[in-house]
């Protein structure tokens, strides 16, 4: 066995309490080198006259990726602490593995030579918030959503639709114009809505903020608002807001004060400034987003900027009641800012739901002290470039989130934000190159894979546009202009989520075969006695596999399928699915 793939740390992802009485234990192996691990376990202080006392229980492969397999075992300590090792098996090679290295027994008149979980604190338990497993949440970019006040236009608003969306232009989106279409969100089985920015700014994506505490005019009032969410809480819909705290806009005005009164200013410090007078051309003197003069980057380290950004993060929460906080550029503002942030949320209301926007590796920010989950790109890309772009095939696929998820404890997966796209993104449908089947597969993904998925708006009827601002078109309201057979599907999809536990967030996922010749996929979600095989075929040949089972129902057609001797043969047509229930 290669030792030097062996891994396992008692910390993070590779060791956590699950829940207040449960551990959840992986170790990583080199892919296909170890066929049994076994964990050597027991309660540090039951010693004997022989020496500490400890047994054996079987671990499981619960994934693997290109390089390593991980395996993992869940286990309810009696007295909540755990001393433990590993034992490995490859043919009549036997391998002990724990925190001091390898040996070729368990060694019984030393503890210390064991990996240790001292104690299982149920505060220190990941708890995230219940809802949001059961949420399939809708983006809207209020801007380009729908126009139901023209009182409230700006200057020089377009008519809806009329032209092709600019950095510049305004249609007129509106708090008003989602009120009047919360009907089709309930219809379509959403119960979850994430905003893009509704405070005060300047632009049309709102992400350069001018006042946290108003709403911008072009959107409505307060009590616009709150009647908004009041309603969607009626419909059952919940509320997420995006707070832009790692940079401020342009005309915030602490940062026009910088400006005018330079480093006599009473706000220099709430900003990143590298001298005096402040310059904006040919390059910024201060930090700023993406070296953006119009986003200046706040200082979350300085106790004035921090009261207020936490003082806005309470206010919504407590005028409003919304039930969540999208985090942008979560991966820039510093750790000890979203412990605070934290706190200041979760004493307001527990079950707010925090969010934050990160691209990659995100466990610093998944221990308990900071978000909730992160929006899940990794997941995102890899769905992409296997079934939109055709760069990986389902074996490269599989590895890829088989590494992903074995990368977090099981409950940060739970409510991972799963999307195929969102403002930033090109469309998915014209990744698809306006392939409308392909679109259908990812969607079947996304809607089945753990975590809480989120549709970007107007990719359920088939909205294309290309790299922002042409994924920030309008939504188009007219049916004609809708795909209703790709809404229907993806109204299909959200109601066997929720009416189907294994299907939706109660389903355990696991990965039962990829190949890069057929390039085919098959994973189940299991629930108690209950299995559901999905097969997702995107090549152009239909494929045909075999199950264990004499009875199985076609969750999509409703019919059932038997065989006589045990096994069942499924057949899935080109560029197709099947969802059977075993």
């Amino acid at each position: 066995m290669m030792k030097e793939a062996i891994y396992h740390r008692p910390k993070n992802s590779f060791a956590y309490a699950y829940d207040e009485r449960t551990l959840h234990i992986r170790l990583r192996t080199k892919k296909n080198d170890v066929e049994t691990v076994k964990l050597i376990h027991g309660d540090p202080y039951d010693w004997a006259k022989e020496g500490w006392q400890f047994q054996y229980t079987d671990m499981f492969l619960q994934a693997s990726d290109e390089l390593f397999d991980y395996w993992l075992i869940k286990i309810t300590p009696p007295y909540r602490r755990l001393r433990y090792g590993f034992a490995l098996y490859n043919g009549d090679e036997q391998l002990v593995y724990a925190e001091r290295g390898f040996s070729d027994e368990p060694p019984l008149d030393d503890i210390q030579y064991y990996f240790c979980f001292p104690f299982l604190n149920e505060v220190d338990v990941f708890n995230s918030p219940e809802w949001v497993k059961d949420t399939v949440w809708y983006q809207i970019f209020p801007e380009r959503f729908a126009n139901g006040d023209h009182s409230l236009d700006p200057a020089g608003t377009l008519e809806w639709d009329s032209a092709q969306p600019q950095q510049e232009n305004f249609f007129g989106g509106d708090f008003q114009g989602i009120i009047d279409h919360l009907d089709y969100l309930v219809d379509l089985g959403i119960n979850g809505i994430y905003f893009t920015p509704i405070f005060k700014a300047h632009s049309n994506h709102k992400y350069d903020t001018i006042d946290y505490m108003e709403i911008d005019p072009q959107f409505g009032d307060k009590e616009t608002f709150r009647r908004l969410v009041n309603m969607c809480h009626e419909k059952g819909i919940r509320i997420m807001l995006d707070a832009v705290f790692n940079h401020s806009g342009y005309y915030f005005p602490p940062f026009q004060d910088v400006l005018k009164n330079g480093d006599k200013s009473l706000y220099k410090d709430w900003f990143h400034i590298r001298g005096f007078p402040v310059k904006t051309k040919p390059e910024p003197n201060f930090e700023s987003f993406a070296f953006t003069p119009h986003m200046p980057k706040l200082n979350t380290e300085n106790p004035e900027v921090k009261a207020y950004l936490l003082k806005v993060a309470a206010y919504w929460i407590e005028e409003f009641d919304i039930d969540g906080w999208r985090l942008d550029v979560a991966n820039e503002v510093d750790h000890q800012f979203w412990r605070e942030f934290r706190q200041e949320v979760k004493a307001l209301k527990p079950d707010a739901y925090i969010l934050g926007e990160i691209w990659h590796d995100s466990m610093p920010w998944l221990q308990g002290d900071q978000f909730d989950a992160v929006m899940n790109y990794p997941f995102t890309l890899a769905a992409l470039d296997y079934l939109a772009k055709d760069t990986k095939n389902a074996d490269e696929f599989a590895n890829q989130v088989s590494n992903v998820l074995c990368s977090y404890p099981e409950n940060v997966n739970e409510t991972a934000f799963n999307l195929l796209g969102s403002h930033d993104t090109e469309r998915v449908l014209t990744l698809c190159s306006e392939d409308k089947q392909k679109v259908r597969l990812l969607f079947l993904l996304q809607m089945s894979f753990p975590g809480t998925p989120c549709i970007y708006y107007g990719d359920e009827i088939a909205m294309s546009g290309g790299e922002d601002p042409e994924c920030r078109k309008c939504m188009k309201w007219d049916e004609k202009q809708q795909d209703l057979y790709l809404k229907a599907f993806v109204k299909k999809l959200i109601k066997l989520r929720k009416t189907e536990p294994a299907f939706g967030s109660k389903g355990e996922f696991s990965i039962v075969e990829s190949s890069s010749e057929t390039n085919h996929l098959v994973y189940t979600k299991s629930f108690n006695n209950e299995v559901i095989y999905f097969v997702i075929n995107p090549s152009s040949k239909p494929i045909s596999i075999t199950i264990n089972g004499k009875k199985a129902t076609n969750l999509w057609t409703g019919k059932q399928v038997s065989a006589a001797d045990n096994l069942l043969q499924l057949d899935a047509g080109a560029n197709d699915f099947l969802i059977m229930k075993v």
